[in-house]
């Protein structure tokens, strides 16, 4: 028994595979659980038991600290659920400990430019695709990689890269930004960008429709994945996802436990009461 448990110490664990990378690489639709209110364990089973892909842990809206980030990553990593972290826009170091610490993507918001892309892409990838600092042994290669060169090769390959196209002046650059290498997704923020219009809230506006056209056509034009965020309603949803959306934000906590809680409330309020 001791001698088995010696020839383990140091052993090369493998890497964590994106799932999700590899979904969208064949081409299918990568369902995504916002997490806002959930620091427990738990979040990334309830993510796999719901059926979705990825978990996107929101640290640009929601109130997590570094730490409950990483623990939610971590725990995320043995599921097969994806753990991607949303940062405030410019928080590149923010970013980088969370993909130091179990992250295997990040979402980048209010993305309007190529240069902007390109210093994400670079901050994201080890050399010689970026200049990301190798901060020792991480948490997808369960602490225990191969060699460094080996190891910053093949996590650079399953990092996703996430930029949030939310504003008009973004869907005007959205090809210029789609051909930046390191960029996997071009994702709309579309709550944003119908306030940015000032048209806030209207999913279906022709300003929107035609944004997720220029968006997707750019996508398409460089093998990039088309995301879609904010859109809940049935309606406009099917129609992105027909349009080429494939990275899909379906809501979040708070919006699952309202939108379930509010049924079964209803069920049981309209019941008939019977007799005292």
């Amino acid at each position: 028994m001791l001698a088995s448990k010696k020839q383990r110490v140091g052993e090369t664990m493998a890497l964590t595979v994106n799932t999700t990378k590899h979904r969208l690489k064949a081409g299918k639709m990568a369902l995504g659980f916002g997490v806002h209110h959930l620091r427990t364990v738990a979040a990334p089973v309830l993510a796999a038991a719901t059926g979705h892909d990825w978990m996107f842990i929101d640290g640009e809206h929601g109130a997590f600290t570094i730490q409950e980030t990483t623990q939610l990553c971590i725990a995320a990593l043995p599921t097969g659920v994806t753990p991607i972290v949303r940062v405030c826009a410019g928080a590149l170091d923010e970013a980088t400990r969370a993909l130091d610490n179990g992250a295997l993507g990040i979402v980048v918001p209010h993305v309007d430019t190529a240069a902007d892309a390109k210093r994400i892409a670079e901050a994201f990838h080890y050399p010689p695709m970026g200049h990301r600092s190798w901060g020792g042994p991480p948490a997808v290669y369960g602490y225990q990689p191969p060699s460094t060169a080996e190891a910053q090769a093949a996590i650079n390959a399953e990092i996703l890269t996430i930029v949030m196209l939310e504003s008009p002046e973004a869907v005007r650059n959205a090809a210029a930004i789609a051909a930046v290498d390191g960029v996997d997704v071009l994702f709309i923020g579309t709550s944003d960008l119908t306030a940015e219009l000032r048209i806030s809230g209207q999913m279906g506006h022709p300003l929107v429709i035609d944004a997720y056209q220029e968006v997707g056509d750019a996508c398409r034009r460089h093998g990039k994945i088309l995301g879609m965020g904010g859109v809940y309603d049935e309606e406009n949803a099917a129609r992105y996802v027909a349009m080429g959306a494939r990275f899909v934000l379906t809501g979040s906590d708070h919006s699952y436990i309202v939108s379930g809680a509010n049924q079964r409330s209803g069920f049981f309020n309209n019941l008939p009461v019977g007799p005292i």
